[in-house]
């Protein structure tokens, strides 16, 4: 009998979030060090050293395999696998001692991830899923809600870091969902929350100019959940398309439509 080969990276998926995520729960409340990337754009030194211990298991478990991670050069090995690695997703709500946080690793084979794990360190809790096998909470199997009206749906999103010097359409954008949906959530972690798309905590999400280390293994989460998971232009979503929206199947019409007419109504491509 043939077996998937992409199978067994899963486990190694887990191990490299669980490593990640240990570091930043013993260093919880305690940073040493922040530095800026931009106005309200930080790293912190739990993002570095929760990063370099991932790298390192990746490196030896997967010596062959390309890394992607957010604060280091990627490592290409010319390997069709790469793994693509967020070390601490939610950096600003870390440094607050805020305790909404979550390490993201996910496997890209040929462009596409079959496989990936969020791991939020606060309540111990590990999304799981591999390419056309379900998405998992701590091992029980995980489904999108069934709300099919946008204001019976809570949703959530994400603002860019350079909101203030370009808003783009997300101000617009808000404030249609805004006038739509019943209630809105902003947490501070993409990978956390395509997990609660994926669980039904959440009806969809949305948010522009993301990379590919926030949404790698949430996307493939939340779609194996049974989400649909687009781009603003209605494409099916890749790890490295900048905007997104995911949402329950019976939402995801109504919402794109909002999307749409938003950019229409403000003059704004969406993309």
């Amino acid at each position: 009998m043939k077996t998937n080969p992409d199978a067994s990276y899963l486990k190694t998926a887990v191990a490299a979030a669980k490593i990640g995520g240990d570091i930043l729960r013993r260093r919880f409340g305690r940073i040493r060090r922040i530095d800026r990337k931009g106005r309200i754009d930080i790293v912190t030194d739990a993002d570095r050293r929760s990063e370099q211990a991932i790298i390192a298991y990746l490196s030896k478990a997967c010596p062959d395999h390309n890394i992607l991670a957010e604060e280091t050069p990627a490592v290409d090995r010319k390997s069709p696998y790469t793994w693509i690695v967020d070390p601490l997703d939610g950096t600003t709500n870390y440094a607050h001692s805020y305790p909404v946080y979550a390490v993201s690793v996910g496997l890209e084979s040929r462009g596409e991830v079959v496989a990936g794990a969020v791991f939020q360190p606060a309540t111990g809790e590990l999304f799981t899923a591999e390419k056309g096998k379900g998405a998992f909470l701590n091992g029980a199997r995980i489904r999108a809600s069934r709300v099919d009206s946008p204001d019976k749906a809570l949703l959530v999103t994400g603002f860019p870091y350079d909101i203030a010097e370009d808003p783009g359409i997300t101000f617009p954008l808000f404030a249609a969902m805004c006038r739509s949906a019943q209630g809105i959530r902003r947490l501070g972690s993409a990978a956390l929350d395509l997990c609660y798309v994926a669980c039904g905590r959440f009806d969809a999400f949305w948010e522009a100019k993301l990379k590919p280390w926030d949404t790698a293994a949430g996307a493939l989460i939340a779609r194996e959940a049974g989400a649909t998971v687009t781009d603003y232009a209605g494409r099916p979503y890749l790890c490295r398309m900048p905007s997104m929206l995911a949402s329950n199947a019976l939402l995801h019409t109504r919402l794109f439509g909002i999307v749409r007419k938003t950019g229409r109504d403000s003059g704004i491509s969406v993309r």
